[in-house]
């Protein structure tokens, strides 16, 4: 059940911006709030217990409380800075805290890491903090000043592009450090 309220989740994050952008003529914000309130309820309590976790949907079901309460559209664009505002806390508390996210990542699949790539996965941690900082920061830019169309783009697309991008850039840094390339 907590899978499929997770990808429940995975699929709304996804198409959030596009249902902003196409549902907002014939649905209210309170409703997007009720659904997607409902489904972080669901993720919190049926999920395991993960540091943040709790904290995060408390978040996100405060925002949605806002959201059916004042009804307003504009407080539907939020919500991606938001996430953004949960990953960057997410990795740069690790980073203080330890072992750093992208480190633990690595050990699911290479239990014993040399120190070099210790000092790696804090450096690529480093990196997506940076890129979740960059983009809740032109989120939330797009939220205040653009119209809607380029919010939708930005979150709906490009983002998810610089994403992959990043992705394939540190993978094929790392086959370079690893003497692999």
């Amino acid at each position: 059940m907590s899978r499929l309220i997770g990808l429940g989740l995975l699929l709304a994050g996804l198409l959030y911006p596009f249902a902003v952008y196409y549902g907002t003529e014939h649905f209210a914000p309170w409703q997007f709030g009720l659904l997607l309130g409902s489904l972080w309820l669901l993720r919190a309590l049926t999920a395991a217990r993960r540091p943040g976790s709790r904290w995060m949907a408390v978040a996100v079901i405060v925002f949605c409380l806002l959201l059916a309460w004042f009804d307003n559209p504009l407080l539907l664009r939020w919500y991606p800075s938001l996430v953004s505002a949960f990953m960057l806390t997410l990795f740069g508390l690790s980073l203080k805290y330890g072992p750093p996210i992208v480190e633990r990542l690595a050990r699911m699949t290479e239990p014993q890491l040399p120190p070099e790539a210790i000092v790696y996965t804090r450096q690529v941690t480093v990196v997506w903090s940076v890129f979740f900082l960059a983009n809740g920061l032109l989120a939330a830019a797009l939220t205040l000043w653009a119209p809607l169309s380029w919010w939708t783009l930005y979150n709906g697309l490009i983002a998810y592009g610089l994403m992959g991008l990043l992705f394939a850039v540190e993978w094929l840094v790392r086959q370079r450090v690893r003497g692999r390339v």
